[in-house]
């Protein structure tokens, strides 16, 4: 199944596209207006791509069907993960990165980036990817499947740049998964920069210009 997508381009031609991916039970209208906000003019034009996850029922939440990449079936996000459901959205999340190198973006010149379910998303993907990215960013998750990521890493992807944020006082994914997540990846010698901020599960102002700088790095004309 092709995932549904959002588009917004920042100017003709572009030279660069950012996948965002969204959390639970959002949508790709989610982070439109966050990519708004993003001065990338630097780089050149940018397309963004927002999918739309495949509605399915969600354990957590009383089975009730929402936009999810997978199923939550409990609040401990490490355990009884839904290991089909991730591997079906790698699957379809990849697809949307090779469209992009068909329609003339390298994957070298292409960020994947995701919140909450789409970090998990983001690295599970990302890590896996036959061809090297630009970057992964990762904003209020975890790494899923942990066990299998050394096995499972591509190397094209081992010195991938990663940009993790999360808020400090997360009631829905502790700040402590967040700090396992950059430690396990650290561990693989992957360069990951790390941010946190006051808040909750949400976005502010600080990240936004946080990530704007490292994307301005990351997609500079003269890297890849």
């Amino acid at each position: 199944m092709t995932l549904e997508t959002l588009e917004l381009q920042t100017g003709d031609q572009p030279v660069a596209s950012i996948v965002v991916l969204h959390g639970l039970g959002a949508d790709g209208n989610d982070f439109v207006p966050i990519a708004q906000e993003l001065d990338l003019s630097a780089v050149g034009p940018v397309r963004f791509v927002f999918p739309h996850a495949p509605v399915r029922p969600v354990t957590l939440n009383g089975g009730m069907a929402m936009r999810a990449w997978y199923d939550i079936r409990g609040a401990d996000l490490s355990r009884q993960e839904d290991e089909a459901g991730l591997r079906a959205s790698v699957t379809q999340v990849q697809a949307l990165l090779d469209r992009e190198e068909a329609r003339g973006i390298a994957p070298a010149r292409t960020v994947l980036m995701g919140f909450s379910q789409g970090c998990a998303m983001t690295l599970l993907t990302g890590l896996r990817a036959p061809r090297r990215l630009a970057g992964l960013a990762g904003l209020s998750g975890y790494l899923p499947l942990a066990a299998t990521t050394a096995a499972e890493r591509s190397a094209s992807n081992r010195d991938t740049p990663v940009f993790l944020a999360h808020g400090r006082f997360d009631p829905m994914v502790v700040l402590a998964r967040g700090t396992a997540t950059r430690d396990a990846l650290l561990a693989l010698g992957q360069p990951v920069q790390w941010h946190d901020y006051p808040m909750e599960h949400s976005v502010c102002a600080e990240e936004i210009a946080d990530l704007n700088a490292w994307l301005l790095q990351v997609l500079a004309p003269t890297a890849g």
